[in-house]
C-alpha cells in the first residue's frame, strides 16, 4: 500500500515537473518569435525609407509611388500635372497672341498710315476686332492665368512628394492582427471605489 502512494507522489510529481518545462518551452519559443516579428518589422522599416520617398518623388514624380508599391496613384499624380500643365501651356500661347496684338495695334494707333506694318499683318484674325483696351484687359487676365497655373503645378507637385512620404510612414504602422477587447475588474483610486474596466489591446 505504502509503494503505491509512493508511486502516485512520484507520478505527480514527475508530471507537474513535465508541464512546468513545458510551459518554459512555450514562453521561449513565443518570446523568441515576438523577437523575430519585431526585429523583421525593424528591419522592413529600415530599408523603406520616407526620406528616399520624398526625394524621389522630388525628383521625378511617381517615383516614390513606385517605391512605396502605390501603382494604382501613378495616373492620378500624373493626371493632375498634366491638366495643370495643359492648362499652363493654353494660358501662355494666348497671354502671347494677346501681348503681340496689343503691341502691334498700338504701333499702328500712333500713325494710321503705318497699318501696313508687317506686325499689324501678323496678329491673329480673331484678335483684330477687338479694340486697344480690350486687348489689353484680357492679356493682363492671361497673364494672371500663368501665374496662377504655374503656382497650381508646383503645389500639385509638392502634394506628390507630401503623399509618397506619408505613404513610407504608414509602411511602419503596425498593422497587428492581434486587437482584443477584455472586461476587467478594477479599483478606481480616484473614486474610491471597486468596478468594471474596459481594456482595449492593440499588437503585443
Amino acid at each position: 500500500m505504502k509503494l503505491f502512494y509512493i508511486l502516485i507522489f512520484f507520478l505527480a510529481c514527475l508530471s507537474s515537473s513535465l508541464y512546468s518545462q513545458q510551459a518554459e518551452t512555450i514562453a521561449v519559443v513565443k518570446d523568441s518569435a515576438v523577437k523575430k516579428q519585431t526585429a523583421d518589422t525593424a528591419a522592413k522599416n529600415k530599408q523603406h525609407s520616407p526620406k528616399i520617398a520624398a526625394t524621389r518623388s522630388a525628383i521625378l514624380p511617381g517615383w516614390g509611388q513606385i517605391y512605396n508599391k502605390k501603382y494604382w496613384k501613378l495616373p492620378i499624380v500624373y493626371g493632375a500635372l498634366g491638366v495643370a500643365g495643359g492648362v499652363f501651356v493654353f494660358n501662355i500661347k494666348n497671354y502671347k497672341e494677346l501681348k503681340f496684338a496689343y503691341a502691334a495695334k498700338y504701333k499702328a494707333s500712333l500713325a494710321p498710315p503705318l497699318r501696313d506694318s508687317a506686325d499689324y499683318f501678323n496678329i491673329k484674325p480673331s484678335l483684330l476686332p477687338l479694340s486697344l483696351e480690350s486687348l489689353r484687359f484680357n492679356r493682363d487676365q492671361f497673364r494672371r492665368n500663368v501665374d496662377f497655373s504655374v503656382l497650381v503645378f508646383v503645389l500639385l507637385w509638392g502634394l506628390n512628394v507630401v503623399d509618397a512620404a506619408v505613404d513610407a510612414h504608414l509602411k511602419s504602422f503596425d498593422v497587428s492582427p492581434d486587437l482584443s477587447l477584455q472586461i476587467k475588474p478594477g479599483h478606481s483610486d480616484m473614486a474610491g471605489t471597486n468596478g468594471l474596466s474596459l481594456v482595449f489591446h492593440i499588437g503585443k
